[in-house]
């Protein structure tokens, strides 16, 4: 877990939801109140987000009290305990709803992203996020991936160079799109890896010829021309496949040979898991 990025998020969502004052606690429960709570689930698959859970209530209160019972990447059903907290209720039902929010999410990406890591057994092609993530929140959705058993392609648009569509089309071409880049590269003392994203054996047939990538993503490919593509490549460059892939058709993708599978809908249309945060009463 990288604090430098998680802890500034955890304060400014804490300041978003928490305002001036939780009044509705403040108001029902007297100060000073200590109590247990159990975050419980409700659905089926795979946990994450409890090491982040873990620094939201640490954040809330160093002196809040954790048991842990399931640790992140674990399959998860209905009716398991994931962890307690112990110690100042109008804490606890601070860190509430943060710790949800995001171990919701966080579970089901990694939900999502094991299931597609399941259908490429047997295959030699990995599954890889996108950018499409929700602002402020990448970090997170990434590091699900990464529970889920995916890959994290580049993070952002500063750790890696990808030539995509638009950036080819406003340069001028393919072959001119790449030379920019590398004397741009030169000119900056930067040592980046780089992609080229091609619509077509044409343009790969330019990639090949000009060279200078180390990665070529094959867009919206149909399944005899990425088998196709993969067989020119020749194992020459890292390849990944991205457009159209579902779960109903990633296998069909990776049997044709790419070494990566790219899905932007492992975070931009996920399905969170069910949990809670419940009370425990005393005597339970």
């Amino acid at each position: 877990m990288d604090k430098e990025l998680v802890d500034p998020f955890i304060i400014n969502a804490l300041k978003e939801d928490i305002g001036d004052g939780d009044h509705t606690s403040l108001a029902t429960i007297p100060e000073g109140t200590i109590g247990k709570a159990r975050l419980l689930v409700k659905d089926h698959g795979i946990l994450a987000g409890v090491e982040l859970a873990k620094e939201i209530f640490h954040i809330v209160d160093p002196k809040l009290k954790l048991t842990i019972f399931i640790n992140d990447g674990a399959e998860i059903k209905p009716k398991d305990i994931v962890l307690e907290v112990e110690g100042s209720v109008h804490c606890i039902l601070k860190a509430e709803r943060l710790v949800l929010n995001c171990m919701q999410r966080m579970s089901g990406i990694a939900t999502q992203t094991d299931h597609i890591v399941d259908l490429l057994k047997g295959t030699n092609t990995q599954v890889l996020d996108t950018r499409k993530t929700t602002p402020g929140m990448r970090y997170l959705d990434k590091w699900a991936v990464r529970i889920g058993g995916g890959v994290n392609h580049r993070f952002g648009l500063y750790d890696m160079i990808l030539i995509k569509d638009n950036h080819v089309d406003y340069s001028g071409g393919i072959r001119q799109a790449i030379e920019n880049t590398h004397e741009y590269m030169t000119a900056h003392h930067k040592k980046l890896s780089i992609e080229i994203e091609v619509r077509n054996l044409d343009e790969l047939e330019e990639v090949l010829q000009t060279g200078g990538v180390d990665r070529i993503l094959l867009d919206n490919f149909n399944f005899a021309d990425l088998k196709q593509a993969v067989n020119m490549i020749e194992g020459r460059y890292i390849t990944e496949a991205s457009g159209g892939i579902t779960i109903d058709n990633v296998r069909e993708y990776a049997n044709c040979g790419v070494d990566y599978i790219s899905i932007g809908a492992l975070t931009h249309s996920v399905k969170c898991l069910d949990l809670s945060l419940k009370a425990v009463r005393p005597g339970k």
